[in-house]
């Protein structure tokens, strides 16, 4: 019982996070295409296809870069926005997660409450009738419906389930996928999506860091904590070693390690379980990091060591917690 209830709470969240995530991505990449004058500047300078390259980067996040080229080939915004919103045969665009988060939901019916299940339902019914009518969508505002069901969703979760074993399987879920999209977004930006590496400082640099920052909903927190000027270094940090902001990386491990605490009953400093050893090595090296050190170490394959460290961390849950079932 408590397999199978997990592992569908685990995923639901998972899944409704991982479609939120995709929406803040699209939407921000069709507002930056607009609001870069700048490129078809640089284009003019001898820079190939810029504009371009603003969508083939947001498959790259996904991780699934190869089989986007396999279906689609070049990476134009129609073809993208199809792919990550749409694709029925795709299973991590927004509508493959919200029939699987639906069909997770229906699997344990019996131990959510009636507004969870409403919220799920109304948010996969949405999706599924703009599915039906692409051409006549005014995507901002529906990436907009995405985004606010997303946060419905988490907010009745909140509200009306018991803080037991379920719900902290449901925010062990949320924070890993957020975690690790915070992690592959920021990587994107600072290994690969200039497109020469004479635009870094300039106009178009600073718009893709804005770009970024908008893409974890983190621009305006980031000013206000005094981030006055955008730079690569003061994202990195606010986006990685943020212990308030709940997008940082750090933040989400925390949270992670946390609910992880409380459904094993281990207190703090006390680490009996080897999913336990796995993510409180991860936190804990969080919180002693700084900035400097990591920019000049690689971030690049400090962010390529973490993702590894958190699919391991996903597969020692797996093993602990859901192994009397295939995983979702």
């Amino acid at each position: 019982m408590l397999s199978r209830v997990a592992d569908a709470i685990y995923w639901l969240n998972r899944y409704i996070e991982r479609a939120e995530n995709v929406a803040r991505f699209v939407d921000v990449n069709i507002t930056l295409t607009l609001d870069l004058p700048v490129a078809t500047q640089a284009q003019s300078q001898g820079s190939p296809l810029v504009l371009e390259l603003q969508w083939e980067p947001l498959v790259l996040v996904t991780g699934d870069l190869n089989l986007f080229h396999q279906r689609y080939g070049t990476a134009t915004s129609q073809q993208v926005i199809e792919f990550l919103t749409f694709d029925r045969d795709y299973p991590n665009s927004i509508l493959s997660c919200l029939c699987a988060a639906r069909e997770n939901a229906r699997s344990i019916r019996e131990i959510l409450s009636t507004e969870v299940w409403q919220e799920v339902n109304s948010f996969y019914h949405l999706v599924q009738e703009a599915a039906g009518r692409p051409q006549d969508l005014d995507l901002n505002h529906f990436f907009l419906q995405v985004k606010r069901a997303s946060h419905t969703f988490a907010g009745v979760m909140d509200a009306t389930m018991t803080r037991g074993e379920a719900w902290h399987f449901g925010q062990m879920g949320r924070f890993l996928e957020r975690a690790d999209k915070t992690s592959r977004i920021l990587d994107v930006k600072y290994f690969i999506l200039l497109p020469s590496v004479q635009f870094v400082g300039t106009a178009l640099d600073e718009v893709q860091w804005m770009a970024l920052l908008k893409s974890a909903s983190a621009y305006e927190m980031y000013r206000k904590q005094g981030g006055h000027r955008i730079t690569p270094q003061g994202v990195a940090k606010f986006l990685v070693l943020s212990r308030e902001f709940p997008r940082s990386i750090h933040f989400c491990l925390t949270q992670v390690e946390e609910s992880l605490r409380r459904i094993t009953g281990t207190p703090a400093g006390d680490w009996r379980w080897p999913v336990e050893r796995t993510i409180g090595r991860l936190r804990s090296d969080l919180d002693y990091q700084i900035i400097d050190d990591l920019i000049q170490a690689g971030l690049h394959e400090y962010i390529d060591g973490l993702q590894r460290n958190l699919n391991a961390f996903d597969q020692e849950v797996f093993k602990t917690f859901f192994s009397l079932q295939s995983v979702a």
